[in-house]
């Protein structure tokens, strides 16, 4: 199947000295569109099964957002409960995809992440990001919620913080993301970021694959169930985003 970049976005994977860099990047702010969903998803899970690569890396391209959220003009676009459930589960996929590798995915977060980008992030064992790099739950603002990426973000920052994220849909700083465990450090800058974040790869990369293979397990107890689970929240979703209201606030967002 033949992939638009402008319409569905990119994923490239390159693998150097044991470390995987999965880079996804969408001309509308790296919106998460259906296809380039399912493409990220596979880039996890190809890394994961690869003998080459050690330890992952997510990033996004460009200098803006780290990731915008669903894309709009297929949240427009959803004409049934079953679509919207399908679009919806492509979130779940990726987040499964993430948590279940037997490497840890180290996520660099250059700036701003709404919605879904959260859940990426949060789907991550280790997230970096820059003091830009602020986050924000906005589905409630345009008549959903953030229902699929809800299991994987209470796990990392607790219920009460995403609670309140849920709530407010507001921005909240890199520092308070860091406070609340979503990043492990934060960086003043980009190029910090980086280097730091190339530091950790590659000690990680040196490290003994079996027992950083143990170790994300113990990360992850509990989770054992979101299979059906995150099925069951996409299909939430899928019927909420068909209403009048979310319909009516998805218009007024306009494009993105």
């Amino acid at each position: 199947m033949s992939v638009d970049p402008i319409h569905d976005g990119h994923v490239s994977v390159t693998t150097t000295d044991g470390v995987a860099t999965i880079s996804f990047g969408h001309p509308k702010s790296n919106s998460l569109p259906g296809a380039l969903l399912g493409n990220l998803a596979a880039a996890v899970r190809g890394a994961g099964a690869d003998p080459a690569a050690r330890v992952i890396v997510l990033r996004s391209e460009g200098t803006g957002p780290f990731c915008a959220g669903a894309s709009f003009d297929e949240l427009r676009a959803i004409g049934g409960p079953e679509e919207g459930q399908r679009f919806f589960s492509g979130f779940a996929g990726v987040i499964l995809a993430m948590i279940r590798a037997p490497k840890f995915v180290l996520a660099r977060v250059h700036g701003k992440a709404a919605g879904g980008g959260v859940g990426v992030i949060a789907a991550a064992d280790w997230a970096i990001g820059t003091a830009a790099a602020a986050v924000k739950l906005s589905e409630l603002a345009v008549g959903i919620g953030p229902f699929v990426v809800g299991p994987v973000i209470e796990k990392k920052v607790g219920l009460g913080a995403y609670a309140a994220m849920s709530v407010d849909a507001d921005w909240r700083s890199a520092e308070w993301a860091a406070t609340h465990a979503l990043y492990a450090e934060v960086a003043p800058t980009v190029a910090a970021m980086d280097e730091a974040l190339t530091k950790r790869a590659a000690w990680l990369a040196g490290c003994n694959p079996a027992a950083m293979a143990q170790l994300k397990k113990v990360f992850w107890e509990g989770t054992e169930g979101w299979e059906p689970l995150l099925a069951a929240r996409a299909a939430m979703s899928g019927s909420l985003v068909l209403t009048d209201a979310a319909k009516a606030a998805i218009a007024k967002a306009g494009g993105r």
